[in-house]
């Protein structure tokens, strides 16, 4: 191929690629991003699958003495991956009218969303120790302790040992989708998406798939009945 040859081919936008027999007009990219989640899918209905056998197979599932998890607050946190996923909406929808500064703005709200979601991931599992001093009272304790504080420990029990390993992978997903949209964010400030809203679809596609698998694991993990 031919450096000229070559050079056209990154030059195509994504209205402009060709049809595919089998995959229509979609980008590379968009595919093997389709292909990493379907992975990733099966990866986490393992996981399900696993704690629903364990679930089942229990007499008792939370063993005596354990804590409860806090239904109330990690519905809060649902709402803030389900906000984050509204506002990666409206970054692709941005991206589209080719207006960047708006589609800045609403990754970095995207953003926001799931750093809001990991930090209060870290305070069900460990508290916020000093901020729980800093403030005091009954909030201040509230903040200060976590899971881990209350007893409940990796490989105490099924119980344990399937909720930290099943949220932590997912809290995973998370931060590694923030580090994604961060990098996305900057290449779209500085003008170097030169694929035009292609991009931005992408790391979408990976955004909305977390944000789906959450609504599962808190379905099962929290909302099931003990």
């Amino acid at each position: 191929m031919s450096a000229h040859s070559e050079h056209a081919h990154h030059d195509i936008l994504p209205d402009q690629w060709p049809v595919d027999d089998h995959y229509g007009k979609v980008t590379t990219g968009k595919i093997g991003m389709w292909i990493f989640l379907l992975s990733d899918a099966l990866t986490f209905a393992g996981f399900l699958l696993a704690y629903a056998i364990l679930r089942g197979g229990s007499e008792k599932w939370r063993p005596e003495g354990s804590p409860s998890l806090g239904i109330n607050f990690t519905a809060i946190l649902t709402f803030l991956l389900i906000c984050s996923s509204v506002t990666m909406v409206l970054a692709f929808a941005a991206a589209v009218e080719k207006d960047r500064k708006k589609t800045t703005k609403f990754l970095a709200l995207t953003i926001l969303g799931g750093v809001l979601f990991l930090c209060g991931q870290w305070k069900e599992y460990f508290g916020f120790e000093w901020l729980g001093h800093l403030i005091g009272g009954s909030a201040g304790h509230w903040l200060s302790e976590g899971l881990t504080d209350e007893g409940l420990k990796f490989g105490q029990s099924h119980y344990a040992t399937t909720f930290y390993l099943i949220t932590s992978f997912h809290g995973a997903h998370v931060f590694s989708g923030c580090v994604y949209l961060f990098v996305t964010l900057l290449r779209n400030h500085f003008g170097k998406l030169k694929d035009n809203y292609n991009e931005i679809e992408i790391v979408g596609l990976f955004w909305h798939f977390v944000d789906l698998i959450w609504i599962l694991v808190f379905t099962f993990i929290y909302l099931i009945p003990e």
